[in-house]
């Protein structure tokens, strides 16, 4: 295909919302922000061989793309509402658009997200995701707002990507239910009504601890882990021993679940919306006074690893 055959191929799949104004075919969107709400942009990108295998299904590719974007509206409690999606190919191949599409836009059906725009460029395979979402004024859940006392909350179960990545690297056979789990992330936008009760919130693509010390840095507090409080599923637990399971639980990242804190007061509240949602949620924590996360395994000693999480830049 030529670039403005494989654009226009993207545009007839496109659903429409009643706010877009203009959306794809000029040099940019025209979108209608409600009165009263805040706009909210996150990007991310997505390189293979780096954020999934190159062997990873046009489709999945397509529904992660823009699912690790939605995991980032929701950890602001931001309901999401538009998306522009930047497409780097190695040549213009119709089967594997309509196969990326598949995965991207039936996601984005999901949540009512309205692709408005984008670029395609001819290199590396590499995806990159803008998503836009609205607020009401200063109710952004943000970094800064742990207070000591508060109990540190995780969403879904932790690993499980993480475990799906290490068979890769290791060149045995994948679980199948853990590599569905690195595939195709579920973005915890379910959970906002619950997230109403929290002081901080982030996503988990980097790992536990790493992001959680964000959380922290960013609030001029600490955090405890109990490592035995962290959800795993039976698949999970089924292909790892205990010390592998914790280290790729707090540190192995792209699971893309919520972490947040809130008050002890709000745990029934939080408890009875994350049941009406239809995610488990576990308290795995608490914030204290200090800097900086420690975790602490079953037997109540320090735990420690090497490192905390994923550093793209790190030798």
């Amino acid at each position: 295909m030529a670039e403005f055959d494989l654009i226009a191929r993207i545009r007839q799949r496109v659903a429409a919302r009643d706010d877009v104004v203009l959306g794809i075919g000029d040099d940019a969107a025209v979108l209608r922000v409600p009165a009263g709400r805040e706009l909210v942009v996150a990007m991310d990108t997505l390189n293979s061989g780096v954020h999934f295998p190159d062997e990873t299904a046009p489709a999945d590719i397509g529904w992660k793309a823009l699912a690790v974007n939605l995991s980032d509206l929701a950890a602001m409690a931001v309901e999401p509402a538009w998306c522009t999606l930047s497409l780097s190919l190695p040549q213009a191949d119709a089967g594997w658009l309509d196969g990326f599409l598949d995965g991207f836009l039936g996601l984005a059906a999901q949540h009512r997200v309205a692709l408005v725009g984008g670029d395609t460029t001819r290199g590396p395979l590499s995806v990159c995701v803008t998503v836009h979402g609205l607020v009401e004024p200063g109710r952004a859940l943000r970094r800064d707002g742990a207070r000591v006392g508060d109990t540190v909350w995780v969403s879904g179960s932790l690993g499980d990507a993480a475990g799906a990545l290490a068979q890769w690297r290791a060149g045995a056979a994948m679980d199948a239910f853990l590599r569905e789990r690195l595939n195709r992330p579920t973005p915890r936008l379910a959970l906002l009504p619950a997230l109403r009760h929290a002081h901080a919130g982030i996503d988990v693509s980097d790992g536990l601890l790493a992001d959680l010390g964000h959380v922290c840095a960013a609030s001029g507090v600490g955090a405890q882990v109990d490592l035995p409080a962290l959800p795993a599923t039976e698949a999970l637990r089924a292909c790892f021993d205990d010390a592998t399971r914790y280290r790729l639980q707090a540190t192995g990242g792209d699971d893309y679940e919520l972490c947040f804190t809130a008050p002890q007061s709000a745990r029934e509240a939080i408890l009875r919306d994350a049941t009406d949602a239809g995610v488990a949620v576990a308290a795995i924590g608490r914030v204290v006074a200090g800097t900086g996360v420690s975790a602490f395994d079953a037997e109540g000693s320090p735990w420690r690893d090497a490192r905390t999480g994923y550093d793209h830049f790190a030798a």
